[in-house]
């Protein structure tokens, strides 16, 4: 399917996002400035934010991703599935989880409780987008980029069945 460009609403420029992007950081970077954090990458969607925030930390790190499956199309399926898991050992380890969204909060439940079971020193949640109204979670987000409504977004590596997330900016579709 594709989209039509007058589908696309602006939503959060690049300049916002990357403004953004440099504050969260220095703020890891001052929060981890005597560690070595691994920071795990949620595919595949948070690829361009990790990959900015990497470029935005001025401490030494590692990273690593893990892929799941739980939409189809603008609609979550209400489970989550496995298909990429981490290759690192993060036992002991400050943990940094980069998130692109948090939407129902289903995923980031699924993958906080996945890792926490491999007795993590630390594990901190990072996510460039919350919706807080549609976000049913007992935990604390460690940083958050930006507050959303319960919009879709695409772009910045946000997509709709796989397209647009080439946008270098956030985009409301408007279905």
């Amino acid at each position: 399917m594709s989209i039509h460009k007058s589908k696309l609403i602006p939503f959060i420029s690049k300049e916002k996002i990357h403004s953004r992007v440099a504050a969260i950081g220095t703020e890891l970077s001052n929060k981890f400035k005597n560690e070595i954090p691994i920071l795990i990458g949620v595919l595949n969607g948070s690829f361009m934010f990790m990959a900015d925030l990497l470029r935005a930390l001025t401490i030494d790190c590692e990273m690593d991703f893990i892929k799941l499956h739980s939409y189809s199309g603008d609609q979550s399926t209400g489970t989550v599935r496995l298909i990429k898991d981490i290759s690192a050992d993060i036992t002991g380890r400050h943990v940094i989880l980069v998130e692109d969204i948090i939407d129902s909060g289903l995923t980031i439940k699924f993958i906080r409780d996945r890792l926490s079971k491999a007795s993590p020193k630390s594990l901190s949640i990072v996510t460039l987008l919350l919706k807080p109204e549609l976000a049913k979670l007992n935990f604390e987000v460690d940083i958050i980029g930006f507050e959303i409504p319960p919009d879709f977004v695409v772009g910045y590596g946000l997509d709709f069945d796989q397209k647009l997330r080439h946008l270098d900016s956030i985009f409301r579709l408007d279905l």
